[in-house]
């Protein structure tokens, strides 16, 4: 009677186990993905600041599915974000998650990582990537912490591209090539983009943004100068690390006249020995109708703009 017991309770409690393993399994939220291209999937992030709410879910992230492995661009801004993208994918296939490539190293777009860490899992990031997440990481976490929530906040793991891109890679998922290509220093210091062969779809990252106003934390000289070499790649379409896919390389039209104007109205006060107070409350004005989140960066980009700009 007592070994008939000891084998009922054992069953009751691998059943629970089970029953509780097959609820959460079906309570997995899928992240809202769209197939833009056979084999391309995005989801588009909200145009927002990151907070608790949104689970920080701001940034464009996707996958590529080639016939033997997948690719994850961008994990998200979030480990919560980052395991209903992985529900997406596993909705699609049971393919081998080969690569995660980071197209930069700010939370919004790496802070989901820790929800791919698995066997043969490669992360793959620009050259200055490692440096990047060493140097600041700590401080995002600590800062997002603040304003998001340690539950969010405390499953995050910074986690370093073990394959580093210097100057392009191809990676392949099958029947399907990956072009990589590490850019010098323009929205950030550790720029990526993934342009998809077959698709012709390009994952620019920060490199473009549209609808959201551009962000920079790098150099606006080093981002001017390399949007001709950025819209010669051969895509037709591009996923920008902010707003929609639209045609490229069109896309950079917006972006461009944004960033000229920053620069124009900054060297003029620079020119005129004006404070760089002047700079932050007026560069850029003009372009305040034609995007969203305006007030939110422009005053730190004509900041960032003006102290690089007085010592050229």
């Amino acid at each position: 009677m007592i070994r008939h017991a000891s084998i009922v309770a054992v069953q009751v409690i691998l059943g629970v186990m089970l029953g509780a393993s097959t609820t959460s399994h079906a309570q997995q939220v899928e992240l809202p993905i769209s197939e833009i291209a056979p084999g391309v999937f995005v989801h588009g992030g909200q145009t927002a600041l990151m907070t608790g709410e949104n689970d920080g879910a701001i940034a464009n992230v996707g996958f590529i599915i080639g016939s033997n492995a997948v690719a994850v661009i961008d994990t998200g801004g979030s480990v919560r974000e980052g395991e209903q993208l992985l529900a997406a994918i596993r909705a699609r296939t049971d393919k081998p998650i080969r690569y995660v490539i980071n197209t930069h190293g700010h939370p919004d777009h790496v802070f989901g990582n820790a929800a791919f860490v698995g066997d043969g899992t490669v992360f793959v990031g620009h050259k200055n990537l490692p440096r990047a997440l060493a140097a600041r990481g700590p401080f995002y976490v600590d800062a997002f912490r603040r304003t998001m929530g340690a539950e969010l906040i405390d499953a995050v793991r910074l986690i370093p591209p073990s394959l580093l891109v210097d100057d392009s890679i191809t990676l392949d998922l099958g029947a399907r090539a990956l072009e990589l290509k590490a850019w010098a220093t323009a929205h950030s210091d550790s720029d990526l983009t993934v342009l998809d062969a077959q698709s012709k779809t390009l994952f620019a990252g920060d490199l473009v943004f549209l609808d959201h106003v551009p962000v920079m934390d790098g150099s606006l000289r080093g981002w001017l100068g390399m949007m001709d070499e950025l819209g010669a790649l051969p895509a037709k379409r591009v996923v920008p690390g902010h707003g929609p896919v639209s045609e490229w390389p069109a896309a950079l039209a917006d972006q461009r006249r944004y960033l000229s104007t920053l620069s124009s109205d900054v060297r003029a006060l620079v020119v005129r020995g004006a404070p760089i107070t002047a700079a932050a409350a007026t560069a850029a004005a003009s372009e305040r109708p034609r995007w969203r989140l305006f007030d939110d960066y422009n005053a730190r980009n004509a900041t960032a703009a003006f102290s690089q700009i007085e010592w050229e």
